[in-house]
């Protein structure tokens, strides 16, 4: 299996190393490119935003379920089912497409879509699951970044330096710099409770101590930026995650 450092760079171009929306939906970017290739193009005239040849009309973060719910809408109108739209857009930790559900461990995109809304468990899993499918894992051991970004991001990688982002993440995860899965986890409550603690990413930094005073104002638990046994347990039982 690939290290944790190689790991954490591929999560972090992917989803910036945190699976869910504040909304606490799972991340997704709806690709109108597959979605006219999963449907045969037959709403590129009704809907060219969400259907056409080419990828675009990306609208980021939450509004990308605006554009999820217009695909979906219109393929039960035409009795085609969620699949399409669902196999039209990446999911989760891994940002792993829809219609690649089957090589990363699930039965179909809605299998999948339903684990990945519970847990970052089944986001990780499967994100591992398609690396294994596709021989990736030996790529991030080997440090291959350009030959992992051609065959995880597409053959057009280059044009949002894909593999340079990859391995400037991975220096920066090489660093030593200690990385809490306590920590990382309080963050992602945090985020869900809307104390903006910025990415998720295990280090108590500035803003994750910003966030945390104004948990503790809230709370009436003093003024302290320590992420100590009291204050992480009331934060995770505030967000529901204890």
């Amino acid at each position: 299996s690939a290290d944790m450092p190689s790991l954490w760079s591929v999560l972090t171009v992917e989803s910036r190393g945190f699976g869910f929306l504040a909304d606490r939906r799972p991340k997704l970017l709806f690709e109108r490119h597959v979605f006219w290739r999963e449907t045969g193009g037959r709403y590129a005239g009704e809907a060219p935003d969400i259907c056409a040849k080419t990828g675009g009309g990306y609208q980021g973060g939450a509004a990308e379920y605006d554009r999820l719910a217009k695909a979906l809408a219109l393929c039960r109108r035409d009795g085609l089912g969620d699949e399409p739209a669902l196999r039209s857009a990446s999911w989760g930790l891994g940002q792993v497409m829809g219609f690649n559900a089957s090589d990363a461990g699930f039965r179909s995109a809605s299998d999948m879509v339903a684990q990945m809304s519970n847990s970052e468990s089944a986001q990780l899993a499967g994100m591992v699951g398609f690396l294994r499918s596709q021989g990736l894992d030996g790529k991030l051991r080997s440090r291959d970044w350009t030959g992992f970004a051609r065959r995880y991001n597409g053959p057009s990688y280059w044009k949002n330096a894909y593999d340079v982002k990859l391995k400037a993440a991975f220096e920066k995860f090489s660093s030593g710099v200690s990385r809490d899965l306590r920590a990382r986890a309080a963050q992602g409550a945090l985020s869900f409770l809307g104390y903006q603690p910025g990415d998720p990413d295990g280090v108590v930094g500035q803003n994750t101590r910003r966030a945390i005073v104004a948990f503790r104002a809230d709370a009436g638990m003093g003024t302290s930026d320590a992420l100590d046994d009291a204050v992480f347990d009331a934060i995770m039982r505030k967000a529901g995650l204890a």
